[in-house]
């Protein structure tokens, strides 16, 4: 996402009434409403929407909401004074209660359908009514669009209760997985990772629920024990939240021609898109397939450099279905995700996800979802032979693209011009066979050592004679071509280090500050949003001490902290 806001303005939104007044609601205003919905957003049991591209809910307020924490950075590139996140009618709004909202906001808010395809497969028999027309927005309501500088913003609740696509469960996100989100988000809009932001997170003082969790030092692979766990909301903004999966499920009723209107409506959600997230690169002027066709290139070239991103900060999704991708091409669901200690090309933090969705198959997941969205708009295309020739051949190109970004992306990170296949291999092969730590290696290589020493900060075995030699070879390999350039070390030396943090969002690093806060301590919580909002920055000695180390040794398979359930 491109971010056109100054963070240097001083605040120009001082109270909710100023927001009020930036107000626009294109979704409600130009999409088709579910005709089975109620006004009144009083809409909170699962069932089945068979049209439209919303309901209006009205969000369940936490009981007795407290501050927690907001985004300070984001806030001020959005204008907005640093007071409003404690004001009662900012907490009201943002912990669920739209009823006292001032004009021209609307008291209800609104969820979405999407289908599900896993690994490029779409499935329907999980869906409670084994239609496909039950999965959407379960827990996650938009409250608010509003029009800040020039960009549009949409507003979303985590954890605003139930909607019809609860499916069952009780629509609340906890206090751990809230803290989890909150600073993932912060942390990889500051790494340069394209990703929806985090604005608010208030926790209930009274009202809990019930959830799976680890027992201390537990190293069973799902948990084993129930807790009763703080309800919180965090609200996550980005230009839109359309996803892969929506685009499908329109494109799967067009298809199946489902109504009469789901040819129009799939037409309605695609264009709605483009207005959304690509108005600046697609003229309003073209036809629909000539759309279509840019859309495509456009998406493309977003998701493959998204992924690339991604790897280059030692970032795993983890669930990376479409219903998890933004059709915007930024980082949207932060749900099982994890950031890698050691270097293994089949890392996963979710204990549900599969091999799959592993670090090193993101790229090819991230093409599964992609042949869906083709496939999801390619009846907009059905009488425009030419055209659909053109998705065909974007689509096909997707492997080659993807692998273009990755060695760009990873000559950068080894300060190269170019890619070196050989060089990069035999440097991957020493990084598994060593245990090295991605994100201490990569930060020490940036410092162009002159021997291996400095590089050991970061394995986690010793190594042998051999091994040594090994290493001081690739290393006298490595400096022989940076030496061979028009760029000083000095020079290199910084490129890489803006290209490799220094500090990364490790779990065993989150896991006490969501602990810490369960109890009223926000204190290591706020310290983390301070450290991980400048993680290329060289920080105090003590920050460096306690967040610029290898993994502790007693976090080794731990649960909820070297690998996790679904979190919620």
């Amino acid at each position: 996402m491109k971010n056109k806001l100054s963070q240097k303005t001083a605040p120009t939104v001082l109270t909710l009434n100023d927001l009020a007044k930036l107000a626009n609601y294109s979704f409600m205003d130009t999409l088709n409403c579910d005709p089975d919905a109620k006004e009144n957003g009083v809409d909170h049991a699962p069932r089945q929407v068979f049209s439209g591209h919303y309901v209006p809910v009205n969000p369940t307020p936490i009981i007795e909401p407290k501050y927690v924490v907001h985004s300070k950075n984001f806030f001020h590139e959005l204008g907005f004074a640093d007071s409003m996140a404690e004001s009662v009618d900012f907490i009201r709004l943002f912990s669920g209660d739209l009823s006292q909202v001032p004009e021209p906001m609307h008291k209800v808010g609104w969820a979405s359908g999407y289908a599900l395809s896993i690994f490029g497969t779409e499935y329907t028999q999980q869906c409670p009514f084994q239609t496909g027309n039950g999965y959407g927005d379960g827990r996650a309501v938009s409250v608010l669009e509003a029009i800040i500088n020039d960009q549009r913003w949409e507003m979303q609740l985590k954890g605003g209760g139930r909607t019809p696509y609860c499916r069952g469960a009780d629509g609340r996100a906890v206090l751990r997985s809230s803290v989890r989100e909150f600073l993932a988000q912060e942390h990889m809009h500051a790494l340069g990772v394209p990703t929806s932001r985090s604005l608010s997170l208030y926790v209930s003082k009274t009202e809990k629920v019930q959830r799976p969790w680890y027992s201390e030092g537990s190293r069973s692979i799902d948990p084993d024990r129930i807790v009763s766990e703080p309800v919180a909301i965090s609200t996550r903004v980005a230009p839109s939240f359309i996803r892969v999966g929506q685009i499908e499920l329109f494109g799967r009723r067009a298809r199946k021609k489902e109504h009469p209107d789901a040819m129009e409506e799939l037409e309605k959600i695609v264009l709605h898109l483009i207005d959304r997230e690509y108005l600046e690169v697609i003229d309003k002027k073209l036809s629909l397939p000539e759309k279509v066709v840019l859309l495509a290139q456009e998406f493309r070239s977003r998701l493959t450099l998204l992924v690339a991103n991604w790897i280059r900060v030692g970032y795993c999704q983890g669930n990376f279905n479409s219903d998890n991708c933004a059709a915007g091409g930024f980082t949207l669901d932060y749900g099982p995700f994890g950031f890698c200690d050691v270097f293994d090309p089949r890392f996963q933090p979710w204990t549900g996800g599969g091999e799959h969705f592993s670090f090193l198959n993101q790229p090819m997941a991230a093409e599964r979802n992609f042949e869906s969205f083709c496939s999801a708009v390619q009846p907009l295309l059905a009488r425009h032979d030419s055209d659909l020739q053109q998705l065909n051949e974007i689509r096909s190109g997707f492997a080659k693209v993807m692998q273009e970004e990755m060695e760009k992306m990873f000559a950068t990170k080894i300060g190269l011009g170019t890619f070196n296949t050989a060089l990069f291999n035999e440097l991957a092969t020493l990084m598994m066979q060593t245990s090295v730590d991605y994100t201490i290696f990569f930060r020490e290589l940036s410092m162009v050592p002159d021997d291996i020493g400095p590089l050991k900060k970061s394995f986690y075995n010793n190594v042998n004679e051999e091994m040594d030699t090994r290493w001081l070879e690739w290393l006298a390999k490595w400096k022989a071509l940076i030496t061979n350039t028009s760029c000083s070390l000095e020079e290199i030396s910084e490129q890489m280090k803006r290209v490799n943090p220094k500090y990364i969002l490790r779990e065993w690093v989150v896991a006490p500050a969501y602990q810490q806060a369960v109890d009223g301590n926000y204190t290591l919580l706020r310290e983390l949003q301070d450290v991980m909002t400048q993680p290329y920055a060289e920080q105090s000695k003590d920050m460096e001490e306690k967040y610029y180390r290898l993994k502790p040794a007693e976090f080794s398979e731990i649960g909820g902290v070297s690998h996790l359930s679904c979190s919620s």
